[in-house]
């Protein structure tokens, strides 16, 4: 009762201080951090207070770019906009941004600070193709066909830049010591940029990394994802009529088409932890030519490298056993590989006493009543959304999930990751769903909410040589013997969409 009574109160104060706060700005703090029940000012320390208002009075443009960015909707390696937007915030508010790096025109490093300790903070900003979406809970395209932040990204390197600020802010008054690094990481969604930024060494001189991503609860994300490679096959055979003369063609469809039968029955004996999907490219142009020419990119995952790898191996083999069979020539190509999530549950143990310091995100029931339209648009039960706090949850060995180049990072240097509410529960992830949300207020709570959380924890790792000492200790102990060899074969395929 009283929690829901808190809840009423705090809505409606929130509109007061808005308006307040408009009216008379100089009076904003004092409702923020010592009226407002939703941040529990009573348990913040004066740098964690001064973090709160920095990220707020971001909090207009950071949400302008989370915005921009999510109508640009660039795919990987296009995100020449979306780049320069966060970019370009950062140089604005201080920062040495090196542009351009590891090869990539929309990777950057912006960096302010000098000397121990250096924590970074990463931020994605591509789209996915085909899930254009209007901030509607009902399917509805912007532009047909075209591209969508279906996971979120817009709202990511927002969301991080807006962090590394507050923190640039807190360096520059002398409240805490030493340098703050923001990535910008393009193509997480089809290439895997971090990799490169990792080859290229730019982790070296970093003490803890921070990252966040969208969810659909808030939690110190303490699961592993999936270890994953990439690559293409292409057939070559010989074209010839299909009806008058097929017998003088090699069909390089038909290597294609064994090719994926072999990969369907090889799923009955790999492990359950295994997932193997294809994407067949080109299977030839027209139905009365036998086709001189296929190709099909492929990808394998495990909950480990170790346990992806001889999988890997078995499928690239099947390549060749397919050529043989059609009588064609093939050629495999690596496009680039990740590693699983090295999990730091030392950071992830800071990261849940923030959380709680922060408290919940809550909702307006105008999002509420979103929330449901969205899950009856997408066939889930009616559940709303949930801005609680989640306790930490136990580290499974075999989570399931997703994969993301965070793990590359995460192999180079200790690694905490955050998940933030901004989307309903149960929300079909990489959808039109997904989409709607984050150019909405959902989503906007989402960011700032993850700016604030990650960057009181990085206050923390500043204020505190043990705590950095500590997780790192687990970070060595985790990664063990295991030498780190990036999945990449030559520069990162930037012209190859």
């Amino acid at each position: 009762m009283f929690r829901n009574l808190q809840e009423i109160f705090g809505l409606k104060l929130l509109y007061l201080v808005k308006y307040i706060s408009m009216k008379y700005p100089i009076l904003k703090l004092v409702f923020i951090l010592t009226i407002c029940p939703l941040v529990h000012s009573q348990s913040l320390d004066k740098t964690k207070k001064d973090i709160i208002l920095s990220v707020e009075n971001h909090k207009d443009q950071i949400l302008s770019i989370s915005d921009k960015i999510w109508n640009l909707a660039e795919i990987s390696f296009k995100e020449f906009e979306s780049s320069k937007l966060l970019s370009d915030y950062a140089e604005k508010n201080g920062f040495k941004v090196e542009k351009g790096v590891a090869g990539m025109p929309t990777a950057f490093v912006a960096t302010y600070g000098s000397g121990k300790p250096v924590i970074s903070v990463l931020g994605e900003f591509d789209a996915l193709p085909g899930l254009s979406q209007d901030t509607s809970p009902n399917k509805k395209p912007l532009i047909q066909g075209g591209n969508g932040h279906g996971c979120g990204h817009n709202m990511f390197g927002a969301a991080s830049l807006a962090s590394a600020i507050a923190i640039k802010e807190q360096i520059e008054k002398g409240n805490l010591n030493g340098t703050i690094k923001f990535y910008g990481t393009p193509s997480e969604e089809k290439f895997f940029g971090k990799i490169w930024m990792v080859e290229e060494g730019l982790w070296d001189d970093v003490d803890v990394n921070i990252s966040w991503h969208p969810a659909a609860s808030t939690e110190a994300d303490v699961q592993t994802s999936l270890a994953l490679i990439d690559f293409k096959v292409e057939f070559f055979g010989q074209a010839a009529h299909a009806s008058m003369d097929p017998w003088n063609g090699r069909s390089a469809s038909d290597a294609l088409e064994l090719y994926t039968n072999g990969i369907n029955y090889y799923r009955e004996h790999v492990k359950p932890t295994v997932r193997m999907h294809y994407h067949i490219q080109d299977g030839g142009k027209v139905v009365n030519v036998v086709p001189d020419y296929s190709k099909i990119w492929v990808r394998v995952r495990d909950t480990k490298r170790s346990g992806m790898k001889p999988v890997y191996e078995r499928v690239v083999k099947m390549a060749e056993g397919a050529a043989i069979l059609a009588n064609v020539d093939y050629k495999v190509s690596l496009i680039s590989g990740i590693y699983e999530v090295l999990v730091n549950r030392t950071g992830g143990e800071l990261l849940q006493k923030n959380l709680e310091l922060l408290g919940p995100i809550n909702y307006t029931e105008e999002e509420i009543r979103f929330a449901k339209e969205i899950q009856a648009s997408t066939g889930k039960s009616q559940l709303g959304i949930d801005g609680t706090i989640k306790p930490m949850r136990e580290t499974l060995e075999n989570p399931g999930g997703g994969s993301t180049d965070v793990g590359d990072v995460s192999w180079n240097v200790p690694n905490i990751n955050l998940g933030v509410t901004t989307a309903p529960i149960d929300t079909p992830w990489h959808s039109w769903a997904v989409v709607a949300c984050g150019g909405m207020s959902i989503g906007h709570k989402g960011t700032i909410y993850a700016a604030k959380a990650m960057a009181i924890t990085m206050s923390d790792l500043y204020k505190d040589e043990k705590l950095i000492k500590n997780i790192t200790k687990e970070y060595l102990q985790r990664k063990g013997d295991e030498k780190y060899e990036a999945m990449i074969d030559g520069p990162a395929p930037i012209n190859d969409n």
